[in-house]
């Protein structure tokens, strides 16, 4: 299957979990793919396993000079990127919310969403001059159905799906579309954070047994929303809110 073939794509947090999936899965799909993470030996990793398709690049995505140094280094490598997934997120630990302090407060809305305003101030006029491209966001069922615990995290991602659909209304015109991939929590690095317990198989029941389809997100489920709102069988999505999420939203 080439759904992505010729297109050119850059991936944040693409060093594991969600952001590895979607750089595999568009990979597959005939993109080439810059694979961006903090974690540089990560990026080299995955980007490696990928081979000639794929380009590795260590970036803070909340550092304005490095999100524009990414952009310009899949521009040199690849070509004017068509598709940027922002992906790259982090969290507090599940704790009340007077116990989360002014400095994770700021490193998760600096992460989480002040690097989107970065990716579009880096992208956006690129994407202009083309005609065309896609952005998409990746935001939490965390910001459509709050948990206890996580309300910074939340708020943050709420602001990443409210933010994605007005994107998609300003940049509808010009043929750039913006959409939010949201998705209940999975077996990622940040699994302990989310669940505030350690992963042990009690504490994983806890959680299961609010979602449906009683089991977590996979890489796989995210990355099959980010193929497909990515490609031209989508040219009329744009706006969305896409839960991901086994039922957890309903």
């Amino acid at each position: 299957m080439t759904q992505l073939q010729h297109k050119i794509a850059i991936v944040t947090g693409a060093g594991g979990g969600f952001g590895e999936g979607i750089a595999q899965a568009y990979v597959k799909e005939g993109a080439l793919v810059v694979v961006a993470d903090i974690n540089g030996t990560a990026a080299q990793r995955v980007a490696a396993s990928l081979g000639a398709h794929a380009s590795a690049f260590t970036c803070d995505v909340s550092q304005a000079s490095q999100v524009q140094a990414l952009v310009a280094h899949c521009v040199s490598q690849f070509g004017v990127p068509d598709i940027v997934v922002n992906n790259a997120g982090t969290t507090h630990k599940n704790r009340p919310m007077l116990e989360v302090d002014e400095a994770m407060f700021d490193k998760i809305f600096s992460v989480n969403v002040k690097s989107i305003f970065h990716m579009t101030h880096a992208v956006v006029p690129l994407m202009r001059k083309q005609g065309r491209g896609v952005i998409l966001n990746i935001g939490s069922v965390a910001g459509i159905r709050p948990r206890p615990g996580l309300s910074w995290y939340n708020a943050s991602k709420g602001a990443v799906n409210v933010l994605s659909k007005s994107m998609a209304v300003e940049l509808g015109p010009e043929n750039i579309r913006v959409n939010a991939i949201c998705p209940v929590m999975g077996v990622t690095g940040l699994f302990e954070d989310f669940m505030g317990l350690p992963d042990t198989p009690t504490n994983r029941a806890k959680f299961l047994g609010t979602i449906p389809l009683g089991r977590f997100a996979q890489a796989s489920d995210v990355a099959a929303a980010a193929v497909f709102l990515a490609s031209d069988a989508a040219e009329f999505f744009t706006g969305l809110e896409m839960p991901v999420d086994g039922g957890r939203t309903i």
